[in-house]
């Protein structure tokens, strides 16, 4: 599974915003109780471990210039909850990457 989330932001505070709610991300899956790890291979990528619904989850999420891709990979025991994942990533996402507001 893929998800595109596109940005204005710049690589430099995407990354800021990611590591600063990183802590966050098990909240957004469905069904609650997961369990993330993750990690910074290089700074334009993170990595996750992740254990929900009895199952491990690997994924990664890309920052480019214009857009952080999320890429995960769902076993087929899970493949009925894609397309709830991809909305709640792009929800989540979308939350995490909007322009700052003027105060």
């Amino acid at each position: 599974m893929q998800v595109a989330i596109p940005h204005q932001l710049g690589r430099e505070e995407v990354r800021r915003r990611l590591k600063g709610s990183s802590h966050q991300i098990a909240d957004a899956i469905p069904g609650g109780m997961a369990d993330v790890q993750t990690n910074w291979p290089s700074e334009d990528s993170m990595h996750m471990a992740i254990l929900a619904l009895g199952q491990s989850l690997n994924g990664r999420i890309d920052i480019m210039d214009d857009q952080v891709v999320f890429f995960m990979d769902l076993p087929p025991a899970l493949g009925f909850i894609q397309p709830i994942v991809e909305s709640a990533i792009q929800q989540q996402g979308q939350k995490l990457l909007a322009p700052p507001t003027a105060e």
